[in-house]
């Protein structure tokens, strides 16, 4: 549903970027959901992450890292006031596929 609302043209730029990022956050719980961890908020996916790397084995830093990035770097910055543009969008994106990418390699 997040995804779909992301790749929502009609929907402007802060909004698809936050749906981008709810959608990587629920993607990364569902995969610590298979291993019967649940990581709750989306602040501590760093902390859940590293102390269960059995989650994402060697991809647990990239999975980190690219949800960190749409939730510290990105999304503040489109969403409470900054320099709304496209290219944030498609670096959301990108970040997005990552880390999908990394869930379904697995």
């Amino acid at each position: 549903m997040f995804k779909r609302d992301a790749e929502y043209k009609a929907n402007s730029y802060p909004i698809r970027i936050e749906a981008y990022f709810y959608a990587s956050f629920h993607l990364i719980e569902a995969m610590a959901a298979k291993k019967g961890l649940h990581i709750d908020k989306h602040q501590k996916v760093r902390q859940k992450l590293e102390k269960n790397p059995q989650i994402f084995e060697d991809r647990t830093e990239g999975v980190w890292r690219a949800f960190q990035e749409i939730e510290n770097q990105i999304r503040p910055g489109q969403i409470y006031g900054g320099a709304i543009d496209g290219k944030k969008l498609r670096r959301t994106k990108e970040l997005f596929e990552e880390i999908e990418k990394l869930c379904g390699s697995l």
